[in-house]
């Protein structure tokens, strides 16, 4: 059998689109990821109110390389203040 390899395309690799990150085998923000996924269950899946649990999961991922590290401007997390996302850690 001979390999006719001439007309075939290559495969382009690309990096995941933002949002795309890899999973989080080591559990190691697992404690933050269930308490935001607790806020949502609790408020009817209602986002708004959990934004202080979903930038403690983010920043728990980005601490363990699991995320590029990003501003908070450009994640949507602008105008939730530093002193109270402290506070509720």
């Amino acid at each position: 059998m001979s390999s006719y390899t001439f007309n075939q395309k290559t495969i382009k690799v690309k990096p995941p689109e933002k949002g795309s990150f890899p999973l989080d085998h080591e559990g190691e923000c697992k404690i933050p990821m269930i308490k935001y996924m607790k806020c949502l269950r609790d408020n009817k899946m209602s986002n708004t109110i959990c934004r202080p649990d979903a930038k403690e999961y983010f920043q728990c991922r980005m601490q363990h390389g699991l995320m590029k590290a990003e501003d908070w401007n450009k994640l949507g997390f602008a105008d939730l203040d530093a002193k109270e996302f402290k506070e509720k850690t």
